[in-house]
């Protein structure tokens, strides 16, 4: 197997996953009694304050919303695990150019994913 079937799946099996995960988060969402107050344009919901490192934990135990948010990081993980298989490819290919580039791009990616959050709050 190369490594363009190697992201072929990858990109296939996180989309999936987070259909999944969302498709299960909505249906435990809709069986809660707060439902109506969930999907209203007037919610009060701030998915802002919600701790991403409580997101599995609560997920796994069955909270409708926290599935929701972790469909999502997965479906955000996806192409990020795409641009680390990118670095693989090239790197293997002794592309230095393009394994530089996607190197910074990358890192661009943990930075605005992981660092810029804790500045905005």
């Amino acid at each position: 197997m190369d490594l363009n079937d190697v992201v072929g799946y990858t990109l296939r099996i996180g989309v999936i996953i987070s259909i999944v995960l969302i498709l299960i988060g909505f249906v435990f969402l809709y069986r809660d009694k707060d439902f109506n107050e969930l999907v209203s344009p007037y919610s009060r919901i701030n998915t802002s304050v919600i701790n991403p490192n409580s997101v599995p934990t609560n997920a796994f135990s069955g909270n409708g919303l926290d599935l929701i948010l972790l469909g999502l990081m997965v479906l955000i993980a996806t192409p990020v695990a795409r641009v680390l298989i990118g670095i693989i490819q090239f790197a293997r290919e002794r592309n230095i150019i393009y394994t530089i580039i996607t190197i910074v791009v990358f890192f661009n990616l943990m930075l605005a994913i992981f660092i810029l959050p804790f500045f905005i709050h």
